[in-house]
């Protein structure tokens, strides 16, 4: 399946992204480096949180904490976080009220989780990931809208 195909779906504008917030363990610096200067040639606001040193390791919840910060009043924002499995940061982010992460392996995933539950966060395993499979997950992340129908809407007020 395409990226660009909606399967039926009503057409819809692209989400408005105020900033990109990114943000790696050490595990994830390689494929935070790599997306981050995709994004900016891409003409994306893209906000480095760190971390950018492959040798000293950090803990992904730390990570994960400072962009739930940073994104707290910035609406528009998306945030994709790396790391060696995704799923730590995808837990962790998931822990703040104002975040909706999803572990995504396919652009397909990241399209869909964007429509069906408008997730703001992208989580990426390093260690899985070929690096353009990344960067079309990221696209596809970026450039698909959230459905906004009442049921969808609904649903995501039961878990703010």
């Amino acid at each position: 399946m395409q990226i660009g195909k909606d399967k039926g779906r009503k057409k819809m504008k692209k989400p408005k992204i105020s900033n990109i917030y990114i943000a790696a363990d050490h595990r994830g610096v390689g494929v935070k480096l790599y997306l981050s200067e995709m994004l900016m040639a891409a003409g994306y606001q893209v906000i480095n949180l760190g971390t950018d040193d492959l040798n000293t390791p950090v803990d992904f919840p730390d990570i994960a904490e400072k962009m739930a910060d940073a994104m707290l009043d910035d609406t528009d924002a998306r945030g994709i976080l790396i790391c060696g499995t995704g799923a730590g940061m995808e837990i962790a982010a998931n822990r703040y009220r104002h975040l909706r992460a999803s572990r995504c392996e396919r652009p397909e995933q990241a399209r869909d989780d964007r429509f069906h539950d408008d997730i703001n966060v992208l989580a990426l395993a390093a260690d899985d990931i070929d690096i353009e499979i990344a960067f079309l997950c990221v696209q596809a992340f970026l450039e698909s809208p959230f459905d906004n129908c009442e049921k969808r809407v609904r649903r995501l007020k039961k878990i703010s």
